[in-house]
């Protein structure tokens, strides 16, 4: 059988599937993501031999964080200090002849919203509230790029925001008003000094109205027709984090069509079939 194999490198797990050729996850597995790099690559190796039992590797998908390279399939995750430089696309090809596409893990999660997760529209916007914030945007089925073919990062993007802790709100790029530093699991057990899950009502009000804010924002900014929220934030929070925040977006879309916005129905894995969809683009091309 030829398959694709993924890859979605996080800084505390890894996780590796095979696909078939439509795109159905055969077999998977996950390990610790290991902080020398070396034992990282080696265990990614070994996973790839897990998930392939034998069949013909067509090409390779890899979902991790940024900032990386996606032309030359190098990466440096920020989270990852002994991951820096790594050129991942050329070791893969030297090991298994067969190519391998690299993206930010979130630019990987909008494409599986787009191939499998239902969500085919021309304008597509998939962010994620996990241990930050990030997201992706795809223009008719291709992934937009900023300046250089740089990244936008969504999350660093400042809102006029509520918290009875502002003092409290502080981002790691340095900056004080940002989305990541408000509504993010880091951002959150900062501001709270407790996990989402153990947020009461009126703390989960200030995330939600803050989540409408940045909501508001992304529609003005971009016009989709459709946001999906994914991260464990995000889907623990469910409706009662939703709602409350689409209404404030919805009242506050004055001058663009306000967006329809839902839960990712692909769960915890979003990045990892997205790294199925970058295997499949890799040998299309």
């Amino acid at each position: 059988m030829k398959i694709f194999v993924g890859l979605d490198i996080g800084g505390t797990k890894l996780l590796v599937c095979a696909a078939n050729e439509k795109g159905e996850v055969l077999r998977r597995t996950s390990r610790g993501t290991p902080l020398p790099l070396q034992e990282g690559l080696d265990a990614l190796y070994e996973m790839v031999a897990e998930v392939a039992a034998g069949d013909e590797i067509l090409a390779f998908g890899a979902a991790a964080g940024g900032p990386l390279d996606w032309k030359n399939g190098i990466v440096s995750p920020l989270h990852q200090p002994e991951w820096q430089d790594v050129p991942l696309g050329r070791l893969f090809k030297e090991r298994y002849d067969c190519p391998l596409a690299v993206e930010v893990d979130t630019d990987a999660a909008v494409l599986a919203e787009y191939q499998f997760g239902g969500a085919r529209v021309s304008r597509l916007l998939y962010i994620t509230m996990s241990t930050g914030v990030g997201g992706g945007l795809l223009l008719d089925g291709e992934l937009y790029r900023g300046q250089g073919g740089s990244h936008p990062e969504v999350g660093h993007l400042g809102i006029a925001y509520r918290c009875a802790h502002a003092e409290r709100i502080e981002c790691e790029c340095g900056a004080g008003d940002c989305v990541e530093a408000i509504i993010s699991g880091n951002g959150i057990r900062r501001i709270y000094g407790k996990p989402a899950q153990n947020l009461d009502e009126a703390e989960w009000s200030e995330v939600s109205y803050n989540l409408g804010q940045a909501l508001r924002s992304y529609s003005a900014l971009y016009a989709p027709d459709l946001i999906v929220l994914g991260g464990g934030v995000a889907v623990g929070g469910g409706q009662r984090l939703l709602e409350p925040a689409i209404r404030l977006m919805q009242e506050h879309c004055k001058l663009v069509p306000a967006p329809e916005v839902r839960l990712s129905d692909l769960g915890y894995e979003t990045a990892l079939y997205g790294s199925v969809a970058l295997a499949m683009r890799a040998k299309a091309e």
